[in-house]
């Protein structure tokens, strides 16, 4: 029988029982986790094929490796992206290391996603949603030792996955240890030619633990170690020759017995991110680049659980403490190296208070209110670098201070197969460190050098979402949307005056204010269950986003449709379905977009699973662009092409 304590420790992240997040969209990584999602290729799918199971993350693809979420059409700068509450920053200025690449599906539980201004509690500056990846561990009282094996191969760039990691359990301790290792050569687009540049090699180390000290006081330790190398871009023209993390965290966990509150965790964290860019191994280079960066986070959490009468309270602080700096070398020939600092070594400074409660009104009534307020201040420790911004802004200063905050609430109803939501909020956001200190960040989209501005006022946005999710015994559809209409929207704009400094750029453009601008999304979802051995699902989607000329906005996503086939028989299951974009008619052509073509592609995969005593096997195949079509996507950077045909299998065993 599990203890109160051990219950809440291991409970799973899409639990019906944490009505504190049950607004959240979940996907399970873990193969012994039960949820709505789980990728088809199990453990050896990369985080970003889990992520693309969420309807509202669309995915930037640089590459094959580490592409960016984008969540609502709103890309990082609208994200709040975090570690089991752990506050990372990515340390690339291109965006090449989101913080979704510095884990591994190996040592993740689950992805929840917050959408809009409902955050989760160490969420800031979250407009467009946040996303928080649940480390996996064994918990308490669980099997005394089990062990997980696991080999994948794709044909088309030959990727190689080996994976494998080993969990002890008592009543007392517990540990999870493993590691996981991806090697992928050029990938083929749909007709056959290699794509260059489009390699990678990374691998992962992961470790966590935990002692119960009493029956209600548990302390738990994480250490993470990723690292990737050789990590080819094609869809820009530099490469990276290292991208490393090093993450670690210490929390402390107390059941309270009064009836007020019912949990209180404290974490303390920090994490070291290095990034090196590389243009070695590319033709007919002009200028050699040397271009690292380096992220350093310290922070910590603490939060409070608590249930009193028609309310399911919670109640968090954190504060963080981040170093991010980026500097450039250029060699040109036999004339002495150009230098720059690109990030002056901004320190942040950030602290908040959030504030959540979900009321159960009635049998059929909730509502969910949340707040957060949180405080920075921002100093330029590289004198160089300062000194260079104040060239084009004289009368900036070294030290910054913002107040950003967030108020969201969502009024529930059930009647009988039906539920109604209905929800609004509104949030400010503090400049990116891009936004007010960049200094001649090259944007290979729209081949302009991008300038920060410090003097850029807070971004806000007011939002407003409804949903209608109608269930019978054996059909299913959900119809949502949401609305966001920005004030001080931030975004490059020409500056005539300046001069670009990349070979290539079209000019310079420094971050601005727009007075308005907006984005809005619709999609709807259904599954019917044909059988008991049978299912079908579908699901289209469509975004609109215009800036304060009525002109579109870049990278927001044209009508986007999938649908399928699921076919379960004893210990096989099967899926067979079609996913694509039709043509975008709304393209923003000021920023540098062009016109993306419609597309779709055809996916069959299948898994079998079978048991031998207490070892579990699963075998899972599947062929991924059936009928080889070239294709790319809108967010696909400067057009490149996906992957054509695709054969993959990969095993699992578990003892």
């Amino acid at each position: 029988m599990l203890t109160p304590l051990l219950f809440l420790a291991i409970l799973p992240a899409d639990s019906t029982l944490d009505k504190t997040r049950q607004m959240e969209e979940v996907v399970v990584v873990s193969e012994e986790a039960t949820g709505r999602r789980r990728s088809m290729k199990g453990q050896t799918a990369s985080i970003d094929e889990h992520l693309s199971a969420f309807s509202q993350v669309n995915l930037i693809r640089r590459g094959s490796y580490a592409w960016e979420p984008v969540v609502n059409n709103m890309q990082m700068e609208r994200l709040s992206t975090t570690i089991d509450g752990m506050k990372i920053f990515y340390a690339c200025t291109d965006k090449m290391d989101p913080v979704t690449s510095y884990v591994e599906s190996g040592n993740l539980q689950s992805i929840s996603l917050n959408s809009g201004l409902e955050g989760n509690p160490q969420a800031t500056g979250n407009i467009g949603g946040s996303l928080d990846l649940r480390l996996r561990k064994v918990g308490f009282d669980n099997d005394p030792f089990s062990l997980t094996v696991s080999a994948g191969h794709e044909l088309n760039g030959h990727l190689q996955v080996y994976g494998a990691d080993a969990a002890v359990s008592s009543h007392r301790f517990y540990t999870n240890l493993g590691s996981f290792y991806r090697h992928a050569g050029n990938y083929k687009v749909g007709g056959g030619d290699v794509l260059p540049f489009s390699q990678f090699r990374k691998v992962n180390v992961f470790a966590n633990g935990g002692v119960r000290i009493t029956d209600r006081d548990v302390i738990e330790g994480t250490f993470i170690f990723d690292k990737a190398a050789n990590v080819g871009y094609p869809a820009l023209n530099m490469d990276v020759a290292k991208a490393q993390g090093v993450i670690t965290s210490l929390s402390y966990k107390h059941l309270f017995k009064d009836r007020l509150w019912n949990a209180w965790e404290t974490k303390v964290y920090y994490n070291h991110i290095i990034h090196e860019m590389d243009d070695t191994h590319r033709p007919d280079v002009i200028i050699h680049m040397d271009m690292p960066g380096d992220s350093r986070t310290a922070g910590f959490y603490s939060m409070l659980t608590g249930h009193h009468g028609l309310h399911d309270l919670q109640v968090n602080y954190d504060l963080y403490y981040n170093r991010l700096f980026a500097d450039m070398t250029m060699y040109l020939g036999g004339a002495s190296p150009m230098y720059m600092v690109t990030w002056p070594d901004v320190g942040t400074f950030n602290t908040g208070l959030s504030l959540a409660d979900c009321l159960s009104l009635s049998e059929r009534q909730s509502l969910r209110l949340s707040a957060k307020v949180a405080w920075q201040q921002q100093r330029l420790n590289n004198d160089e670098g300062w000194q260079a911004l104040k060239v084009f802004f004289p009368h900036m200063h070294n030290r910054y201070q913002q107040t950003t905050a967030r108020l969201a609430a969502r009024y529930q109803y059930q009647l009988s197969h039906y539920t109604f939501s209905v929800g609004a909020g509104w949030g400010s956001r503090a400049p990116t460190p891009t936004e007010a200190y960049g200094y001649y960040l090259n944007n290979t989209f729209d081949l302009y050098d991008y300038i920060g501005n410090p003097a850029l006022n807070n971004e806000s946005a007011f939002e407003l979402n409804a949903s209608v999710h109608a269930a019978w015994s054996d059909w299913d559809v959900k119809v949502e949307g949401n609305a966001f209409f920005f004030s001080n929207y931030i975004i490059g704009q020409f500056e005539p005056q300046l001069s670009a400094m990349t070979v290539g750029a079209k000019g310079v453009k420094v971050y601005t204010n727009q007075p308005h601008s907006s984005i809005v999304n619709l999609s709807v979802a259904s599954e019917w269950t044909i059988a008991d051995w049978l299912q079908w699902n579908g699901k289209a989607s469509f975004s609109y986003g215009c800036d304060k000329d009525g002109k579109g906005l870049p990278l927001i996503s044209p009508l986007a449709y999938s649908s399928g086939l699921r076919f379960v028989y004893r210990q096989l299951e099967a899926q067979l379905g079609f996913h694509g974009n039709l043509r975008q008619h709304h393209v923003g052509t000021k920023y540098g977009e062009t016109p993306t073509a419609a597309w779709t592609i055809w996916n069959l995969s299948a898994v079998v699973r079978h048991h031998v005593g207490d070892t579990r096997f699963s075998l899972r195949m599947g062929v991924e662009n059936l009928f080889d079509k070239r294709y790319s996507a809108y967010s696909d950077w400067n057009g490149i092409p996906q992957k054509g045909l695709n054969i993959y299998t990969n095993l699992t065993v578990q003892y």
